[in-house]
């Protein structure tokens, strides 16, 4: 049932109106319908009811010879009155409501007796009877007969409007347009509400601390308003506290740098030769750990401007260099492709997945294609690979699957970090998926405005 529902605040928003407007226009509709149709009766059907009661009861009053003469007298204006020995109201004619309603204003008058009604055009004209024409369209014909003491019927026939067979009708086609109207301002309300808060949305999920933040226009009500400028705010103080971080790390890392630096000169003239190489390496390793820091710390927030580079030539010439080592790494030939990359960082990203792959799994195979407007680096390798639930740990910052703290073997944690890092300074991704039968295959994602070429230069 969900999932027909609108997901939206708009949409729900809209729903809920929609469905309330909808019960109440119903409600409101039954009503007005059922006061218009009894409006309808009794301005059509009541004068004529009461015309044939007085008419009944002059009759009834009058002296048996003048009875004729009082029924052509009330004979006039759309009306026929005549006394006859049998009433003429055939069964096809006869409707139940109207003789109801009938006997009610009979007995109220005091003239007890059967009665006929109904609506019709009648039967032809009788001898002596005034010729009466048929009713336009609009009009009806009611015909009413009353029993009286004497043995004869009362018979009356009058022209009266017709009720509205367009009432309904016209009824509903109010209340749809009405429905309508004010479904559309609420409809309307409701996304103007909901537009500023899909704006608070779209300004969250685009920052992501890597760049600065877009800065939102307060608009709308003043609760909204006020929750757009608290947001803008915010993101105000998270970029400071952003900048605030990368300045310590900085200032950490020059000053680490010089008592480093110092403490690996004076290594140099330690003995014996042992234990001299194995301090030297330590310290090497505290500098090649300190770099990974500061890297990580300064891919979090890129500085320059990506700029227009053929990725496909990036990607040739870091291999190159493995190739020229002597490393088990070969490069796919691939097609011009150009993206707005940071140069620097990507070869850094590029090199902590070809070192990976080598280091772990012997060997390195790297490709790179155009996938719709992103440009797709991989990284496969024929290793033992890393087990499904491990491959997004493995990608959090120190987190070494190795288990052992060799940094020959276990590495100090950060390679996978920083290149998802920089992946994402570009606005890309970074994932990891199994190389079947054997081995890893690491993605790097850059999908920033890349354009493909074809070898001759031409898009």
């Amino acid at each position: 049932m969900k999932r027909f529902l609108p997901s939206s605040l708009a949409g729900q928003m809209a729903l809920l109106l929609g469905m309330a407007l909808l019960v109440a226009q119903l409600i409101n509709f039954a009503l007005i319908l059922s006061d218009r149709e009894k409006l309808s009766v009794a301005q059509s059907e009541s004068p004529a009811i009461t015309r044939f009661v007085n008419t009944a009861s002059d009759i009834a009053g009058a002296d048996p010879a003048f009875r004729e003469a009082v029924a052509q007298e009330n004979s006039r204006r759309g009306a026929h009155f005549a006394l006859r020995p049998a009433a003429r109201v055939t069964e096809a004619e006869r409707d139940p409501a109207l003789e109801e309603r009938l006997g009610t204003a009979l007995r109220a008058a005091g003239i007890r007796g059967d009665l006929k009604a109904g609506r019709g055009l009648g039967a032809a004209r009788a001898n002596g009877e005034r010729q009466f024409r048929q009713p336009p369209p609009d009009m009806q014909i009611l015909r009413m007969a009353v029993h009286l003491p004497d043995g004869s019927w009362l018979e009356g026939r009058m022209v009266t409007p017709r009720r509205d067979p367009l009432l309904a009708a016209r009824l509903g086609a109010a209340t749809l347009l009405v429905y309508l109207v004010v479904l559309g301002a609420a409809v309307w309300g409701a996304r103007r509400l909901a537009r500023p808060l899909s704006d608070l949305t779209d300004a969250a999920e685009s920052f992501a601390g890597r760049s600065q933040p877009k800065v939102l226009e307060p608009r709308g009500p003043d609760d909204l308003r006020r929750a757009m400028e608290a947001f803008n705010a915010m993101n105000g103080r998270i970029v400071s506290l952003l900048d605030e971080k990368d300045h310590l790390l900085g200032a950490i890392g020059h000053d680490m740098r010089t008592p480093l630096a110092s403490l690996r000169i004076r290594l140099e003239a330690m003995e014996p030769v042992e234990d001299r190489d194995a301090a030297i390496a330590k310290v090497e390793e505290m500098v090649a750990m300190l770099e990974d820091i500061l890297m990580l710390a300064r891919t979090g927030r890129a500085r320059a401007d990506a700029r227009p580079m053929d990725v496909s030539a990036l990607v040739e010439t870091v291999t190159d260099e493995y190739v020229d080592r002597g490393d088990p790494v070969r490069v796919t030939p691939a097609s011009r492709l150009v993206g707005h990359v940071h140069s620097d960082l990507l070869r850094r990203a590029l090199r902590n997945l070809i070192d990976n792959a080598v280091l772990y799994g012997g060997d390195a195979e790297v490709a790179v294609r155009q996938n719709g407007d992103r440009i797709v680096i991989s990284v496969r390798d024929s290793g033992p690979g890393i087990p499904a639930g491990d491959m997004e740990r493995a990608m959090a910052p120190f987190q070494r699957l190795e288990e052992s703290r060799n940094r020959a073997t276990g590495g100090s944690g950060l390679g996978l970090a920083i290149a998802r890092s920089i992946a994402e300074v570009h606005g890309g991704s970074l994932r990891l998926e199994s190389n079947h039968p054997t081995g890893l295959i690491a993605e790097l994602t850059l999908p920033t405005g890349a354009r493909a070429f074809h070898q001759d230069g031409k898009v």
